[in-house]
């Protein structure tokens, strides 16, 4: 059965490149950010974790852990991830999940469930491990993002869609299209306008239905 948001995150155990977790253990009381890769040693992949790494500091301003997946060992990784810290110009701090037999990569329909590895693989034998999920202290998911093996994920939209999803937590909101904090909200259609006068002060009507505030704090 597809995964769906709101649902809560498939819990598993895993080896990392900081041990092994638990990880709805290891998610803990924050939210967290999941995303995956074809391969280690890969073009594409080196520069999303570079990007991961280098917005590391930001995602903890915001309660949020990283974490990769990539199917191959532990050992790998670990040989990988001085070549992504040199691009990246920082340290990669965030752990990476050893998925060589698929099991979390499964389990999270990242792949079909007949997929596996075939002996001197490359990385089009996982072609469809590049997902991204935001899961908050819940173990809810909150966003599942998926991308073709030939495009690198924006990693400034995945970290503003977690600065959305925290400022729609503050009240009966939501955001508009290309919203960046600070921007004006929207207001959730179960609330009147009077009554959004009455909680937020000015409200911007341009319909009905479609109400603005300022942003709180």
């Amino acid at each position: 059965m597809s995964l769906r948001i709101n649902d809560i995150a498939p819990n598993f155990t895993a080896e990392t490149t900081d041990g092994p977790i638990d990880f709805h253990d290891w998610i803990g009381d924050s939210y967290a950010v999941l995303f995956s890769h074809p391969k280690d040693f890969t073009p594409v992949c080196t520069t999303e974790f570079a990007a991961a790494a280098r917005l590391s500091d930001e995602f903890a301003k915001r309660n949020a852990k990283i974490i990769g997946l990539s199917v191959d060992p532990v050992e790998e990784h670990l040989k990988w991830k001085a070549d992504i810290e040199t691009h990246a110009g920082c340290d990669a701090s965030f752990p990476i999940i050893a998925d060589d037999g698929l099991k979390v990569a499964k389990l999270y329909d990242m792949l079909p469930a007949e997929a596996y590895l075939p002996d001197g693989r490359t990385a089009n034998d996982s072609a469809t491990v590049r997902t991204t999920f935001i899961i908050n202290p819940d173990k809810k998911i909150e966003l599942m993002l998926i991308y073709p093996m030939t495009v690198g994920r924006n990693f400034d939209e995945i970290l503003r869609v977690l600065d959305a999803i925290r400022a729609n937590k503050t009240g009966p909101f939501a955001t508009p299209a290309n919203w960046r904090p600070g921007e004006d909200v929207i207001v959730g259609l179960s609330v009147s306008t009077e009554e959004a006068r009455a909680q937020f002060g000015e409200v911007e009507e341009i319909f009905p239905y479609l109400r603005k505030v300022k942003q709180a704090g």
